[in-house]
């Protein structure tokens, strides 16, 4: 299996070279991305990934679309008509437009366990239902959450959903929509709807098309982020955003993925609960939970090949891991993506409860960022975790260097320990020596930029 993803801020090697690896890299999806005006004139902060069948290259784009039942189902014969004379749309230079039937895919989401749970999370869950697992798109829109709006906000969300639906000439059921932003403020409409009507024509099955996709939904996010594995005959795109209120059981955060494999939705389920259980739920910036996570995946069945669950839970896992780490590298402030890991537990359980106290507290993260190998502070958290314990049975390791062994310091090679805490990936490893279960976290450490960034709104 073969992990590509885009640079990160502290310069981790690409394997993808100059090539944008992206949602679309998967055959039968198409994005587009554009300015609402909602975070400023020219700013990205509204996208569109659609499901896609056998696609034309042309100058000139129809926004008709015929519907399938799904990956195996027949398409309608029915060809939506091109628009002639003045009312074309012309296409500014550049790489011509994908134009092609929009199809339902098949399609699965976990979403936030946050009870305050947003607008757009609300209507993406029912959407699922209706739809029995089949949608045709997803739009994302940054700048504005859509949470803690009431009525209103519900409404909104559906408002948007039947626009996006009209243009590709779907069901509104076969439209989900996902959110990110300030929380308790109503969307601006008119700014919104307008925009949406440009996305349709805009669909486009390339890396551009993609890599604005994501860079429209970002927020305090400095870079996009973007993964894709290929394995087996298939592959899994992924774009995905987040920078803060990471917290285990997902972040804030918005992930997408895309896959060409031939699944149905229960399957799609069950490998996508898997690979969010592995990576997004094994992630903690700042312990905050958000009203709005969601994590979407959509398989358009164009490479023939049908998984087995553990193949494809494999695949996802990769790419949700790779966008995982990406999240807590570019964290509000962050300078140091940290490993925890706790071994010697007594069950897989508590290694994670434990894995998490260390990495969620605060005056560990703030030794990490002071270059600090205080492992004081790591025993202290991992003897107030609630799990099995034995402080004389504890050895705590900084990069593989044990700085504590049976509780007490352990001498060490010093410099070794100062050369690794001195570098932008840090790995915690603690030895709880009671049983053979294990359990890690990716998190990072705290900086003055988090602090900057959100002592007002934001």
């Amino acid at each position: 299996m073969c992990i590509r993803d885009k640079h990160c801020k502290h310069g981790m090697h690409s394997h993808a070279g100059n090539q944008l690896v992206s949602v679309t890299s998967a055959p039968g999806f198409a994005a587009s991305a554009v300015s609402s005006g909602v975070r400023g004139e020219g700013v990205l902060d509204l996208a569109l990934v659609a499901g896609v069948v056998a696609g034309v290259m042309d100058r000139t784009v129809r926004t008709g679309a015929t519907v399938r039942t799904g990956p195996t189902g027949p398409a309608s014969s029915a060809v939506p008509s091109v628009p002639t004379g003045p009312a074309d749309h012309a296409v500014p230079a550049g790489p011509a437009p994908l134009v092609s039937c929009v199809s339902p895919m098949a399609c699965a989401g976990v979403f936030t366990s946050n009870l305050a749970a947003a607008a757009p999370v609300q209507v993406s869950r029912e959407h699922l239902v209706r739809s029995k697992g089949w949608i045709a798109a997803v739009l994302l829109n940054s700048g504005n959450a859509n949470a803690a709006t009431g009525r209103q906000g519900i409404e909104d969300a559906e408002r948007l959903c039947d626009e996006v639906a009209c243009l590709l000439g779907v069901d509104a059921s076969q439209v989900l929509t996902c959110s990110t932003g300030l929380i308790g403020i109503p969307l601006d409409m008119e700014r919104l709807v307008p925009a949406v009507s440009q996305l349709a024509p805009a669909l486009a099955s390339t890396p551009a098309a993609s890599e604005m996709a994501a860079r429209a939904i970002m927020t305090t996010d400095t870079i996009e982020k973007h993964a894709l594995v290929t394995a087996g005959g298939f592959v899994v795109g992924g774009i995905a955003k987040g920078a803060a209120m990471l917290a285990p059981n997902m972040a804030t955060m918005l992930a997408l993925l895309t896959t060409d494999a031939l699944v149905e939705p229960p399957l799609l389920s069950a490998a996508l609960e898997a690979a969010v259980e592995s990576s997004f739920n094994h992630m903690s910036v700042d312990g905050c939970t958000s009203t709005n996570d969601s994590v979407i995946a959509m398989a358009s069945g164009r490479s023939g090949r049908t998984p087995s669950i553990d193949e494809l839970t494999e695949a996802l896992s990769t790419v949700c891991g790779s966008l995982a780490r990406q999240m807590a590298r570019d964290a509000e402030g962050a300078t140091k993506l940290v490993d925890v890991t706790v071994t010697g537990a007594l069950s897989s359980a508590e290694a994670m409860v434990a894995a998490r106290k260390v990495a969620g507290s605060l005056l560990v993260k703030c030794s990490l960022n002071g270059e600090d190998p205080y492992w004081g502070r790591v025993v202290s958290e991992l003897g107030s975790a609630g799990v099995g314990f034995d402080i004389e049975k504890v050895s705590v390791s900084y990069g593989g260097t044990v700085v504590c062994r049976g509780g007490v310091a352990a001498y060490h090679d010093e410099e070794a320990v100062s050369r690794h805490m001195a570098g932008a990936e840090l790995e915690i490893t603690c030895d709880l020596g009671l049983g053979d279960a294990s359990g890690s976290v990716v998190s990072c450490d705290l900086g003055h930029g988090y602090i900057d960034e959100n002592r007002g709104t934001s």
